[in-house]
């Protein structure tokens, strides 16, 4: 493991939650949600483990991302951080009147972590805005069994984590560097 920070969206990185089951068996439960691991996350969370500094970072409500953390990593305890929708940025948006929650990496940089060591892994551009030099976006997951997206993004993170400055790295078509 090194120094570099590794930050994960939960919905539609790492797993997808829905109200209505899907064609296959769900994983767990959560609220009045039906939760759908991404496939090989496991195997994605032990090898993200060997060599990052890990943490989670959710626009979720605090509630849901403790009982998601507890399922797919054991537990907050084991992550640097758990934040939830309560340590994001809340802003409109202009055409849709919907909230959008910004994860500002601001807050990172408050509590001293150098952000050029910081990769967010997230399928939601639109809440790195402020950021888009840490992202790493992932292709959206809502449920299908043969998805290997966290396979295919594994060789690039090993890559990343070498790197002295992340936000320096071209990161929009990783799929491309394999």
């Amino acid at each position: 493991m090194n120094d570099t920070l590794l930050v994960l969206d939960l919905d539609e990185t790492l797993m997808h939650a829905t109200e209505l089951q899907l064609g296959v068996p769900h994983d767990f439960g959560v609220e009045r949600y039906f939760m759908y691991k991404r496939p090989h996350v496991a195997e994605f969370i032990d090898f993200c483990r060997e060599r990052f500094r890990l943490a989670v970072w959710t626009s979720s409500t605090a509630d849901y991302a403790t009982a998601v953390v507890n399922e797919l990593f054991g537990g907050p305890d084991e992550l640097a951080f758990l934040y939830s929708r309560g340590h994001c940025v809340t802003k409109m948006d202009p055409e849709t009147y919907e909230p959008v929650y910004i994860k500002d990496l601001k807050k990172l940089r408050n509590k001293g972590l150098n952000l050029g060591r910081v990769i967010v892994l997230d399928d939601s551009p639109e809440k790195l805005q402020r950021n888009y030099g840490n992202l790493l976006r992932i292709a959206p997951f809502f449920g299908d069994p043969s998805d290997r997206e966290l396979l295919h993004v594994m060789p690039f993170l090993d890559r990343l984590r070498t790197e002295e400055n992340i936000r320096r790295v071209e990161k929009r078509h990783w799929r491309n560097t394999r």
